[in-house]
Order: C-alpha cells, then structure tokens, then sequence
C-alpha cells in the first residue's frame, strides 16, 4: 500500500471499500466510520514520517473525496474537525493536542472521555474536550508513558512521565482508578519567568525577589515549600537564574522539568523498576551518586522520602548554595516534613540528631501558595535559626498579612519584616550583600511592599 503521500491510489482503495450511500448528516456515527475507513487505508509507518500539518492535509484530501463520492452532507469546518482529529491521534496526543497548545491553560485532568477539566488564572473549569472513550484515553496515556520508555497497564498502573516540552505528567489506570484512566499533566510554561516576572504577576513584591535573589547568589541553602500547584517549581526555576554561571550543577527528579539556563548543569532522572521489578533508580539513589561527580550545588526536583537524609548530608558538606521542594503547608510544617522524611529511611537516628542536622543544613524556607483568588503567592520567608533544647527555632525574614478582597476577588495584603539579624549574615557580608539584604528588609514595610 502507497503511503498517505500518494493520494490517489489510497482515495481509490477507500472509495472503493464502501458502497455508496444516500445522503446523510454527519453524526457521531459518520465521523466515527469516517474514522475508521481512513485509517484503515493508510500505512501507519510512512504516515509517521509525517508531520502533523501534512497528515491534517492529507486526512482532509481523504475526508472530502469520500464526503465528494458518497454524496455526505459534511461542511467543509467539520471535515477540517475530523482531519485535525486523525492528525492529532497519529502524529500528537488526540483531543489533549488544543489544550497543550492553549499558553492560558497551566494544568489539565482528565478524569474521563467526557471530564476533562484545566486550570486558568488558578481556578478549574470544565472544558467541551472529549475522548471516545475509555479505550481512546488509555491509548493516548500509553503513548505519552511509551515516549520516555515507561509502560502503563493494568499490570503497572501508575506511572509520571513528561511530554517532549516539559510538561509532567501523572497517569493512573483501573483497577486503581474505578471510573476509567485518568490523567493529570502540569504544563511546562513557554514563558520562562524570572524574579522580575514573578513580581509583575503580583506572585511576589519587588523587596521579597530581592531578599530571594540576594540568598541565592550567596548560596544560602534553600527549602520552597508548598501545596500541590502553588508554585513551587516556578519559584525555583527563578532563582536557579541568578546562579552563577561558571558553577557545576546537578538536578535530581522524578520527572525532569527544571529549566536552568546555565552551560554546567548535569540532569539526573529517576528509573522505575521493569515488569520483573528490577533495575529501580531512586532519588536517593542519584543524590548519593551526585555527590560524587564533584557538585558545586545539587538541586532536588522534589522531596518526598528518605532522599532527604541525603540532601542534608549534601548540604552539610560543602555543597552550599542547593535549593530543593517539598510539600507543607507552613514553614513550621516543612521542617517536621523533612525531619518525618529522614526518619523514614533512618530507622535507628534519634530526633535530636536530625534536628542538628536540619538547623546546620538550612538556611531558608520559603512558602508559597495558591491563594482563594487563584494566584500565587509567597506568603512565607522564614529563618532556620538554631536549637532551644528540642524545639528548632525560626525567624519569619517575611510574611504576608491578608488586609481585604478587592471588588474583582483579588486578594491585597502586605509583607511584614522580623527585626532579628539573620544567623547567616556573615555569610551575607562574605558576599558583600548585607547592606542590600537590610535595604530590602526596611522596603518590606514601606509602600514596595504592599502585595496585590
């Protein structure tokens, strides 16, 4: 059979497949045997050589001959809807093709052929996208796992994976998902924010990014903390930009999505075990390995389990300046987070032990969160100052005081300072940074720092 390049003879071998028929509308059915007939005539191997604006002409070169030669009633925008269909279910990732090209959608769930929800300015809506079913969701979630050799079946059924741009994504199939697979994608940005940005889209004052961008070029360890979807990814790719550039950086993920602009960055990526459960390749696993490929700062994608032992080990051995996430809800939160975390792989390490090395390890947390109004916001910067006994101690650098809503829903508040001198200002004036961070401070108070 010719590829879908010579269009003649594959026209002839559909025509000539299908008796012809009366006029008729064109349903679900029609588009669905339109489908079916096109696909049928094809050779799938040449046809995926193609790109997807080619396999759209050819499918509606295909599409309006068979329309032309069985007397169907189909308007040329809904041949253009099935041909762009097809394309999208060869060459890209079927109904999910619109939304992964619309810039003002940030996440996508699909809970169902015919539950697809996204998010846009912060807030779920539910969109008029639809699969066919269940089979055509579940195809579309295999092509994604398959595209970074990773399987999804009933036998292995979750998986995260991420698209060629980016993109993360989480996949779940029956029998841990009753009503069908589901998918979860968190888009990868085009716009790749700074500081700077951060503060235009009202996530940030301008004296908060200062105060992040001073403790980033003074290699300051770093914790961002938040809530699934608050941001956090985000903030740290922004200050990952003031990195220096002559340094040597490692990032470890699960699914890689860091988008660091310096020419020394070595990216690592976690393994899941194969269908005989072997060949596993944990986070800990890689920061253990990072420590040996000589690091000036190691970037964890994400904490989540007893990698954790391991980050601070990192930290506490020179490796300054390293920056992480983690999931809490306060501060506070991140660091019993953390502490519950590291116990998790170190059975036989007592509290106190860990707490000592939490306080030498971090030097900053900073909270964000997706705030009632849907933005995004730092509402938390605190200190990790040292031990009182078995409690750690902290110092709120910043935090966000809630004032009132506004007649659009926005939500405006304004930053308030602590008056403590942080324990790290020798390091601040090794840098010759400290007259910057005080500045920054004072200009919580005054009118910079007011957040809308």
């Amino acid at each position: 059979m010719k590829p879908l390049g010579d269009t003649a003879p594959v026209l002839h071998e559909v025509a000539a497949s299908v008796p012809v028929t009366e006029p008729r509308g064109a349903g679900a059915e029609l588009a669905q045997g339109l489908r079916e007939r096109v696909l049928k005539s094809i050779d799938s191997a040449a046809a995926a050589e193609l790109s997807a604006a080619a396999l759209r002409r050819q499918f509606e070169q295909v599409v309006h001959q068979i329309a032309s030669d069985e007397r169907i009633e189909i308007s040329a925008r809904e041949q253009a809807r099935i041909a762009e269909e097809l394309a999208n279910d060869m060459a890209g990732y079927g109904p999910l093709e619109k939304l992964l090209r619309d810039d003002g959608v940030t996440d996508i769930m699909v809970n169902g052929p015919s539950r697809v929800f996204v998010e846009r300015r912060g807030k779920l809506e539910l969109t008029d996208i639809r699969f066919r079913d269940n089979d055509h969701v579940a195809t579309v979630a295999q092509k994604i796992a398959g595209a970074v050799g990773r399987r999804i079946d009933e036998s292995s059924p979750m998986v995260d994976a991420r698209l060629a741009d980016g993109s993360r994504v989480n996949v779940i199939f029956p029998p841990l998902a009753l009503d069908g697979p589901c998918l979860s994608i968190r888009k990868f940005s085009r716009h790749r924010l700074d500081l700077n940005g951060l503060v235009a889209n009202g996530s940030m004052t301008a004296p908060i990014a200062r105060l992040l961008g001073i403790a980033a070029r003074c290699r300051l360890n770093i914790l961002v903390s938040g809530g699934t979807g608050s941001g956090k990814t985000t903030l740290l790719n922004a200050m990952s930009r003031l990195i220096d550039e002559g340094e040597r950086i490692v990032t470890i993920e699960d699914a890689a999505e860091l988008q660091l602009q310096q020419p020394h960055v070595v990216r690592l990526e976690t393994r899941p075990a194969n269908s005989e459960g072997i060949g596993e390749v944990t986070q800990r696993d890689l920061v253990r390995n990072a420590l040996r490929m000589r690091p000036d700062r190691i970037i964890i994608g994400e904490v989540r389990g007893a990698e954790a032992f391991d980050m601070l080990q990192a930290m506490n051995t020179g490796h300054d300046g390293s920056i992480s996430t983690i999931h809490a809800n306060t501060t506070r939160d991140a660091l019993t987070r953390t502490e519950n975390m590291v116990q998790m792989g170190n059975f036989n390490l007592p509290s106190a032990a860990v707490r000592i090395q939490i306080v030498g390890a971090l030097d900053l947390i900073v909270q964000v969160e997706r705030m009632r109004d849907g933005m995004r916001r730092i509402t938390q910067v605190s200190e990790v100052c040292g031990l009182e006994g078995e409690v750690i101690t902290m110092n709120d650098v910043a935090s966000f005081v809630f004032e009132r809503e506004d007649s659009q829903g926005r939500i405006i508040g304004h930053y308030e300072s602590g008056a403590m001198r942080p324990k790290f200002f020798g390091r601040l004036e090794y840098f010759g940074m400290d007259r910057a961070w005080l500045q920054a401070e004072q200009a919580l108070g005054g009118a910079a720092g007011r957040a809308a």
